[in-house]
């Protein structure tokens, strides 16, 4: 078994070499690190808001009550709701890669939502009935 490393008690200083050592504000730069690069900071340069987001969620549900509505019975339903569903990602992907971002993650959120919800219809008459209703 191997050996435990005893814990120091809050009254003496820990082991010399466990705390960095810290320079004086008033001394010069480390001369090794001058000719790297400045460090990389990562920030997003399109940031995505919550109105875009919301716009998105509130356009797409539109969208996709109009094409729902468009069916008269559970097959057509949730065929026009996969139709809608299919334009509605490739407008997410056209938004993501040239426009705003933040509608982009709108529209495949709701269109996610929209697609679930006719699919457990579709999953529970197929359940009740043994009769696949898409076909």
């Amino acid at each position: 078994m191997a050996d435990r490393q005893s814990s120091w008690s809050a009254v003496t200083p820990p082991p010399p070499g466990y705390l960095p050592t810290h320079r004086p504000p008033s001394a010069p730069p480390d001369l090794s690190l001058q000719g790297l690069p400045p460090r990389p900071f990562y920030r997003e340069p399109h940031r995505v808001a919550a109105l875009p987001v919301l716009s998105g969620l509130g356009a797409t549900t539109l969208w996709f009550v109009l094409f729902g509505s468009l069916g008269s019975d559970l097959t057509s339903y949730a065929w026009w709701t996969i139709l809608a569903a299919a334009v509605a990602w490739l407008v997410a992907v056209v938004l993501s890669l040239v426009g705003d971002r933040g509608v982009a993650v709108g529209v495949a959120v709701a269109s996610g939502v929209g697609l679930s919800i006719a699919l457990t219809f579709v999953a529970l008459r197929w359940m009740s009935t043994y009769d696949w209703p898409l076909w």
